[in-house]
Parts: C-alpha cells; structure tokens; sequence
C-alpha cells in the first residue's frame, strides 16, 4: 500500500481533487467513458459498488439532466446535489437490493457498471478469487438489469481466473476490450473490461 506522502504526490490524485472528484479513481472511468463512449447523454446507469461517489459524479455529468444514475455499496455514500443520482446502501448480493435499483428505472438500465471488491486479505490468490466472484455477480446481474444492446464497465483483478472470466463475458457482449486506465497505478493487478453490445 502507497503511503501518504506517496498518495498526496500522486498525479492523479491531485488531478482528481482539481476537478472536484471524491476519487482519482473517477480519473478511470473519465478516460474509459471517452475512449469507448460507452456512457451517452440520458443514460440510465447503475453503479454496483459506488462509494465513495467518485464514479458517480462522472456519470452524472455524462447522462446529463435527461438520465439515471443508482449507486449501490455497503458504506455510506454522501449525496450528490442531483435529483437524478439515487443512492441505496446495501449489498449487491441481496436480490431486494438490485430490485429497489430497478425501480427508479422502471426499465432495464443502459449501462452497469461494477468497481466492486473484497475487503483484502493479502493473500493475492484468495483476493483475486472473492473479486471475480462479486465481477461474476454483476455479470450474472445483466441478463435481468441490462437492456439487450447495452453495456457494461467492470472491474477485474488480474490472477489465475482471469481468462476464463473473459471467455464468459465474451459470451454475452458483442466487443469486450480489456484496458487498464492510466490512473490505475502501475503495482495494481486491476484492469477493466469494457463491454459492448449486451446480447441478451
């Protein structure tokens, strides 16, 4: 883990305050929803995993008035100024929680996006394998949450799961790339898949 003095050096850090986020993890999603265009203006979107808000914040400024946004997460996450940003505290795991995300569509979302992960062990492997777990339940999420033609951000730890997971999610995505934000620091064993084209 980076100290703080490394944290309060960061580029990335400091460019992600600049601009007002809650995260430099916001910085992530920023550079994949303009290389892949995969969040649009009136975007209904929800946020599996969402605390702090970081990623929040970019998809309302994306989706604009016209659109949804629904945080999920286990913490507390501090409310946005945006009617259109719902929060709900509770784990992705419960069926009643995905349940009360669709109410405030009231239609299959356009876009989920997954930044879940474990509470870290150390142990790398057993890390690895909890995080693919919750990426697999966002995966398993879409066929009842996603529009068909829509699309998906997930994040993934690198490990000996890695590949069958993408042979899944290919199954179910029209174009799935790989990529590794910028912002993502060198030592982290994520990247994210960026899906396209839900099948349905």
């Amino acid at each position: 883990m980076p100290n703080k003095r490394q944290i309060l050096g960061d580029f990335y850090y400091k460019e992600a305050k600049r601009e007002g986020y809650r995260s430099r993890s916001a910085l992530k999603l920023k550079e994949i929803a303009s290389n892949f265009k995969v969040i649009k203006p009136g975007d209904f979107i929800v946020d599996l995993g969402a605390a702090p808000g970081g990623w929040l914040q970019v998809e309302r400024e994306t989706v604009g008035d016209g659109g949804i946004v629904v945080g999920i997460d286990l913490s507390f996450i501090r409310p946005l100024p945006y009617d259109n940003v719902k929060l709900i505290r509770g784990d992705v795991e419960d069926p009643k929680v995905m349940e009360e995300a669709f109410k405030f569509s009231n239609k299959p979302f356009d876009v989920i996006v997954s930044d879940l992960a474990p509470k870290f062990s150390g142990v790398r492997d057993l890390d690895h394998a909890r995080q693919i777990g919750l990426a697999m339940l966002a995966v398993k999420s879409a066929p009842k949450y996603l529009r068909k033609g829509g699309a998906m951000v997930i994040k993934v730890l690198m490990g000996p799961e890695f590949e069958s997971f993408c042979r899944d999610v290919r199954r179910s995505f029209i174009q799935v790339r790989i990529f590794k934000p910028k912002a993502s620091r060198d030592s982290s064993s994520e990247t994210y898949l960026v899906c396209k084209g839900f099948i349905g």
